[in-house]
C-alpha cells in the first residue's frame, strides 16, 4: 500500500491527511503537541467549564472551505454556528460600522455608502460557490472562472487605503480598514486589500461562524475522518530530523519552512533551502482571554450581539497602528480584534460569566506586557468592562510560539503576508507546495491560500501528492497546479 507521511496536527495538516487517507494511502500524522489542532484547540483557560480558543476562532473562510465540505465534517460532529452580527467597528461617538451576512442589510446600514458596498462585493458574494475554488487555491494555478477571478481580483492588488476612498463615511472606511488589518501588513501597501476582500467575501456568504464546542471541534472532526478512513495518529513525536521520519512514499508538513529546512537540510535542493531559511516573518500576537460577568457592556448596541468586535477607532488609528507595527513600535493605541464567540455558541459560557477573547496586533517577537493597553481600547469603547471581569489570562508572542513553533515571534499568520509571499508562497515555483525534493511536499499556512482553519494549503499540498504518485485528486474542490 502507498503510504504518507504528515508532521503537524494542525488544521491544514489534519484536512492533507485525511484527504489522502481518502484518496486510499496509508497515513501516518506525527504531532509534536500532546493533541492535534494547532491553532485550532480550545481549552478551559480560567474557570472550569469556561472555553477559550487558544488562536483560531472565528471561521468566515472555513465555512464554505471545498477540503472541509469534501470531508463531511459533519458526520463527525462539526457544527456551525453564527451570531446575529458578525462584526462592528466601533467608534468613539457611539455608532459603528456594522457587518451582517447578507450585503444588502449592510448596505443598509451604511447608509450613504451602501451602494458602493454592493457594488464592491455584491457580484462576488453571488457566485461564491464557483470563484471559492480560485480564490482559495494557488494563485498562479489556471483559473476555473478567468473572467470571475478577474472581477474579483483587480480590486485586491490596491492598497487598502486606496480602496478605501471608495466610500465617504468614517463608519464604512472603519470598518474597511479594520477587516483589512488581518492581514498584519501596512495599508498603504499594494495587495493589503486582498485578505480583507477574501474574508468580507466569503463570509457574506457564509457568515462569520464559530464551531459548536470551540475552534478544536474542527479538529477532533478531521482526526476522527482520518481514523475513520484507516490513518493513524501519533501525538508527543516532535521531528528535528530528517532521521526520525518513517519510511514513506510522500511526506507532507505542516510546519513553517525554517523548521522544514532544518530538519531536511542537504535533502532539499540548495535553492529551496536557502528560500525556507530566508522566509520572512511577520508581526506579532498579544492575546487576553477574560471572564467577564454580563459580558462586555459596549456602549453601542450592535457590538452587544457581534460575534467579532474590532478596536481601532477611525480609519486613519487603524492605519497608523499597522504602520507602527510594522515598524516595530508599539502603537499607544493598538490595534485590538475581540471575539465574543459565546454569542453564538453559548456552551461556553458558565451562568452568566462568558469568555472574551482579544488580542492586539504588536512587533514580532514583542516581551512587553500589553495588558493595560488592551484593556483601555476595550473600556474606550465599552466603559466599565473592567468592574466585570473575574478572571484574565495573557498570552505572549513567545507563548504562542511554545505552544505552537509555527507561531515563531507570535506571528501567528506563519509568515509576512509580502507580495510574493503572499502571491508565490515559501518559495518561487508553480508549485507552490512542492519542496522540491522528491514526494516532500510543504502543507502548511506559509503555502495558499494563507491562514485560517479552512485546510485549503492542506489540501492543495495532497493534491500535489497524489499527482506526483500519478493518482488523480477526485475530492470537491481539489486544487489545480
Amino acid at each position: 500500500m502507498t503510504r504518507a507521511v504528515v508532521v503537524g496536527g494542525g488544521p491544514n495538516g489534519l484536512a492533507a491527511a485525511a484527504l489522502l487517507a481518502t484518496s486510499g494511502l496509508k497515513v501516518t500524522l506525527l504531532e509534536a503537541a500532546d493533541e492535534v489542532g494547532g491553532g485550532t484547540r480550545s481549552r478551559e483557560a480560567i474557570l472550569p467549564g469556561l472555553l477559550h480558543d487558544h488562536c483560531s476562532a472565528i471561521h468566515p473562510m472555513a465555512v464554505t472551505s471545498p477540503a472541509l465540505a469534501s470531508l463531511d465534517l459533519g458526520r463527525y460532529g462539526l457544527r456551525w454556528r453564527l451570531p446575529d452580527v458578525d462584526c462592528v467597528h466601533p467608534l468613539d461617538d457611539g455608532t459603528a460600522g456594522v457587518l451582517v451576512r447578507s450585503v444588502d442589510r449592510t448596505a443598509e446600514l451604511l447608509g450613504t455608502d451602501g451602494a458602493r458596498w454592493k457594488t464592491l462585493l455584491g457580484p462576488s458574494v453571488a457566485r461564491w460557490d464557483e470563484l471559492s475554488r480560485d480564490v482559495m487555491g494557488p494563485l498562479l494555478a489556471i483559473p476555473s472562472h478567468p473572467l470571475l477571478l478577474a472581477r474579483f481580483g483587480l480590486p485586491t492588488l490596491l492598497p487598502a487605503t486606496v480602496l478605501a476612498r471608495s466610500f465617504r463615511t468614517e463608519q464604512a472606511r472603519a470598518l474597511w480598514a479594520g477587516v483589512a488589518a488581518h492581514s498584519f501588513r501596512p495599508l498603504t501597501a499594494p495587495l493589503s486589500s486582498a485578505i480583507g476582500l477574501g474574508i468580507l467575501t466569503a463570509g457574506h456568504a457564509a457568515g462569520w461562524a464559530v464551531a459548536e464546542g470551540g475552534s478544536r471541534s474542527i479538529a477532533r472532526a478531521l482526526e476522527k475522518a482520518l481514523l475513520d478512513h484507516g490513518g493513524v495518529v501519533a501525538t508527543g513525536v516532535r521531528v528535528t530530523s530528517a532521521r526520525q521520519l518513517p519510511p514513506a512514499d510522500v511526506t507532507l508538513f505542516d510546519l513553517d519552512p525554517g523548521q522544514v529546512a532544518a530538519i531536511l537540510s542537504d535533502r532539499l535542493p540548495a535553492r529551496t533551502r536557502r528560500a525556507y531559511t530566508r522566509f520572512r516573518r511577520g508581526a506579532g500576537a498579544y492575546k487576553i482571554d477574560l471572564a467577564v460577568e454580563g459580558g462586555v457592556p459596549w456602549t453601542n448596541g450592535y457590538a452587544r450581539r457581534a460575534g467579532t468586535v474590532h478596536l481601532g477607532g477611525t480609519m486613519a488609528e487603524v492605519v497608523r497602528a499597522a504602520r507602527e507595527v510594522h515598524a516595530g513600535r508599539v502603537p499607544e493605541r493598538p490595534f485590538v480584534l475581540v471575539g465574543q464567540q459565546y454569542l453564538a455558541d453559548p456552551s461556553r459560557s458558565v451562568g452568566d460569566v462568558h469568555p472574551v477573547w482579544a488580542y492586539a496586533h504588536v512587533p514580532h517577537g514583542y516581551d512587553g506586557d500589553l495588558t493595560h493597553a488592551v484593556l483601555a481600547q476595550l473600556e474606550r469603547f465599552a466603559p466599565g468592562t473592567r468592574e466585570r471581569i473575574v478572571g484574565l489570562e495573557t498570552t505572549t508572542p513567545a507563548q504562542f510560539a511554545d505552544a505552537n513553533p509555527n507561531f515563531a515571534g507570535g506571528d501567528i499568520l506563519t509568515g509576512a503576508k509580502t507580495i510574493p509571499q503572499l502571491v508565490l508562497g515559501a518559495r518561487p515555483a508553480l508549485d507552490p507546495y512542492s519542496t522540491g525534493a522528491p514526494g516532500v511536499f510543504l502543507c502548511s499556512a506559509a503555502t495558499p491560500p494563507g491562514p485560517g482553519a479552512h485546510g485549503m494549503c492542506g489540501a492543495g499540498a495532497a493534491a500535489s501528492a497524489l499527482r506526483h504518485l500519478g493518482i488523480t485528486p477526485r475530492w470537491y474542490g481539489a486544487p489545480a497546479t
